[in-house]
């Protein structure tokens, strides 16, 4: 029976190398920055009233103005989705009886924007309407993004190098790849730009019959980081 390099016709596959076929252990990394694909906004809208009913109607009617906004640009906005709906009621602070005093509502919507140069505007007109709070942008990659692929294959070409570089040293050559480990090629902890808020306006909404001029937002690049773990052998080194 022919052992193949690493290997005992025994024990199988040994867990270290040998005078006659030694092993180099490396790490590969990579770090590289990528400019963002989308911008992420929140947008809450509240609704206050005396009776349950006029705080859903209002509420209704805010959550639909936010949605037929966003809908308005159409590509431009690659993702809608609705977050949190609570409505709850208030009660009065004094008193033995248990009194509503007013009834509170809000709906927070998530909007995922793949055209930047719309955002802008698309805030501002936002942050204009009656009662609505925006937060953002959150600058990301997509979860599909060549930029993930290209950041693993760097980090694996940076192990490959660092373990030739290695045995070079020792006069000696790479003769097979053992183990590849993956650390994790992941996106890092999505840059977020300092968000802003826009301003709640009340119920008569725009105190100006002029539009606010849109906001001037730069993208924030994104960095993306790879790490692995790999294992080679190597012919026997000179010392």
């Amino acid at each position: 029976m022919t052992n193949t390099p690493g290997h005992s016709a025994a024990t199988g596959p040994l867990p270290y190398g040998t005078a006659d076929e030694p092993r180099v252990a490396v790490r590969g990394e990579a770090s590289l920055e990528f400019d963002p694909e989308i911008a992420r906004i929140t947008v809450t809208v509240s609704a206050r009233g005396t009776d349950r009913r006029e705080a859903l109607e209002s509420l209704t009617r805010r959550n639909s103005d936010v949605l037929e906004l966003l809908k308005g640009y159409g590509e431009a906005v690659e993702k809608l989705s609705t977050g949190t709906f609570s409505v709850s009621p208030e009660l009065t602070e004094k008193g033995r009886r248990e009194r509503v005093r007013t009834y509170n509502g809000s709906v927070r919507i998530t909007a995922s924007v793949a055209d930047f140069t719309a955002l802008g505007e698309m805030t501002t007109r936002l942050a204009e309407l009656e009662l609505t709070r925006v937060e953002g942008p959150w600058w990301e990659l997509r979860e599909d993004s060549p930029a993930h692929r290209e950041a693993r294959q760097q980090a694996v070409r940076e192990a490959v190098t660092r373990a030739r570089e290695y045995a070079a040293a020792l006069d000696a050559e790479l003769v097979a790849l053992v183990e590849l480990a993956d650390l994790g090629a992941e996106n890092s902890t999505p840059s977020s730009a300092p968000s802003f808020r826009g301003r709640s306006a009340g119920y008569g909404g725009a105190q100006s019959g002029e539009a606010a001029p849109a906001l001037d937002l730069e993208p924030q690049r994104q960095r993306v980081q790879a790490q692995v773990n790999a294992r080679f052998l190597m012919s026997r080194p000179t010392l």
